[in-house]
């Protein structure tokens, strides 16, 4: 029986000794999360330590969540970015023994319709599977306040869509100040599909949108002046 008790002690001490070997990084920042307006990004930095005397290579092994299509995500490791939906192997983290590591971000890009969600970013130690950790994430988006109100833009000025909602057409009323710009409207569903795009006029004052052949729902339209996004706002359809 002596032996037999001395024997359950070294296996637990292996198995405490074997568990803390597998736990060797710990991530200092905890949830992540993102809140914020539609069509804003938001860069957040991820610390952690190297808790072993070894000095640790860790790859990103997968993500797991829900990020909608028009959402983005990067994931930084001092000025280079990469995308983790594409580019696990090239996500490496190099850690000194004892080091805190402060040169990790996650870029998120939080898309163009309000929603709420999750997703996880989880690393290995190639030389020790059982070597890992877990960065847990959250986000919500939401519409700014007085998204209604019409946009002052230096290069155009553009109102809200009317009637809202919608049965057949939908029309937007804008001036253009600057002709040399490049300004479209860019129509998406509820879930971020691409639906339409128009390119706006300098010669013309309104935007006819023929929604009759549109699914009755909630629809999304972006301005975007040279490329870059400038304002989302809400269209309803209905029959």
């Amino acid at each position: 029986m002596k032996n037999f008790l001395s024997l359950c002690a070294i296996i637990f001490m292996l198995l405490q000794y074997t568990e803390t070997e597998a736990r060797q990084v710990r991530v200092l920042s905890e949830n992540i999360t993102f809140n914020g307006k539609i069509n804003s990004t938001q860069r957040k930095s991820v610390i952690l330590q190297n808790e072993s005397s070894k000095a640790k290579e860790y790859v990103l092994k997968f993500m797991r969540g829900n990020i909608g299509s028009s959402q983005d995500i990067k994931v930084c490791i001092g000025d280079q970015c990469y995308d983790p939906r594409k580019d696990l192997a090239k996500i490496k983290l190099n850690l000194e023994p004892g080091e805190i590591f402060t040169d990790l971000y996650i870029e998120f890009d939080l898309g163009i319709t309000e929603t709420k969600g999750t997703f996880d970013l989880h690393f290995s130690n190639p030389d020790n599977l059982r070597d890992v950790f877990l960065i847990e994430s959250v986000y919500e988006v939401f519409s700014p306040s007085g998204s209604e109100s019409e946009v002052d833009h230096e290069s155009i000025s553009l109102g809200s869509v009317y009637p809202n909602p919608s049965y057949r057409t939908a029309q937007i009323d804008y001036k253009i100040k600057d002709p040399n710009a490049n300004i479209k409207l860019v129509i998406n569903s509820f879930i971020g599909n691409f639906i339409d795009e128009y390119t706006l006029s300098p010669e013309q004052n309104t935007l006819l949108i023929n929604v009759n052949d549109y699914n009755p729902g909630v629809y999304f339209y972006t301005l975007i002046v040279d490329s870059k996004n400038i304002v989302t706002k809400k269209l309803v359809v209905k029959k």
